[in-house]
């Protein structure tokens, strides 16, 4: 039996999953399995990955279209490691990442989640500036819930014992259990985070380094901010009842900060009527945001006033964008 499973999700990946494999089977820890888990794929992305499978340590699910969550629960059900990690087929991992956190789990029995920073790339795989580097240590629901310091879906790795322990299995489900609500097409990480945190005693901990390379595809980034917000709004009414205190004590600022994050993705693409709408709303919420993180809360309120203040084609015009580079800024 493998030590370590990586569940990869793949839906019309054919443009980036062989780069994701790559990446995979380049891993430094040489204990493990790679499980492909293709969800419905309409594309060739079925075939490539029964290709893929006949690489040693590689394996292919082929499953109706179930979403992330879905596609992750049928991995989970496959994998056969103590330790289970996920990467999104459109995303990278360093080769050192899987060996930090298999040696993290093991030096911490009490850890259950261990996770790490990450980079972010372009649609094509060239580096951005910009980087995930959460917090660590001492990290509690109130951070999940406020900053989610995972991060991303391709971040963390797991003990197969801390997936059990927050796993169940809905009346309707005949095949396997379910740990990721798969009613969720959005949130559904940060709705698993959460419930493991305030059902469980396992810690949840980052291990230092820029271990995954998360990839941000360009346009259409504020498209959705409605039905975002939504689904993030869906998983608070649905974890509250878990504790009541809690949520009544951190859902505003909590609130705020995802109106910001959403923001930040509305200036991504240069949409500053929708960015300044969100941070306005953010204001109302809680001005928590301004108290723990200012710099980066003033910097996305000028962003958004300067974006709506000069117009999206100046700002274009100004920084030598065209439509298709605007939103990899």
């Amino acid at each position: 039996m493998p030590k370590a499973s990586i569940v990869v999700p793949a839906y019309n990946v054919t443009a980036t999953l062989s780069q994701t494999i790559a990446a995979l089977r380049a891993q430094t820890y040489d204990d493990y399995e790679i499980i492909i888990v293709n969800d419905g794929s309409t594309d060739a992305t079925p075939a490539l990955a029964d290709t893929l499978a006949q690489k040693p340590g590689v394996r292919v699910i082929h499953q109706k279209n179930r979403g992330l969550a879905g596609a992750r629960n049928s991995g989970i059900a496959a994998a056969r490691g103590d330790y289970i990690g996920f990467c999104d087929a459109d995303d990278l991992w360093m080769p050192t990442k899987l060996a930090a956190h298999v040696a993290h789990l093991e030096a911490n029995p009490s850890v259950g989640l261990s996770y790490s920073g990450s980079r972010l790339i372009a649609a094509d795989g060239s580096p951005t500036r910009h980087r995930q580097r959460p917090r660590l240590t001492d990290v509690t629901a109130a951070h999940i819930l406020k900053r989610n310091p995972i991060g991303n879906g391709s971040a963390p790795v797991l003990r197969r014992s801390t997936l059990a322990a927050i796993a169940w299995r809905p009346l309707h489900e005949t095949e396997r259990d379910w740990v990721f609500d798969e009613t969720f097409r959005q949130s559904e990480d940060i709705e698993c985070w959460l419930r493991l945190a305030l059902t469980t005693d396992w810690d949840i901990e980052g291990v230092p380094g820029d271990l995954t390379l998360y990839r941000v595809n360009p346009g259409g980034l504020s498209a959705n901010t409605a039905q975002q917000l939504q689904s993030w709004e869906r998983m608070i009414h649905k974890l509250t009842p878990l504790d009541p205190t809690f949520f009544a004590t951190h859902s505003p600022a909590a609130r705020a900060y995802q109106l910001r994050y959403l923001a930040r993705r509305a200036i991504s693409d240069l949409d500053g009527s929708t960015a300044r709408r969100l941070m306005r709303l953010s204001n109302t919420t809680s001005l928590r945001p301004y108290l723990e993180e200012p710099a980066k809360t003033l910097i996305t309120l000028a962003a958004s006033l300067l974006l709506v203040g000069l117009g999206t084609r100046t700002v274009r015009k100004r920084l030598g964008l065209t439509d298709h580079t605007a939103s990899e800024v």
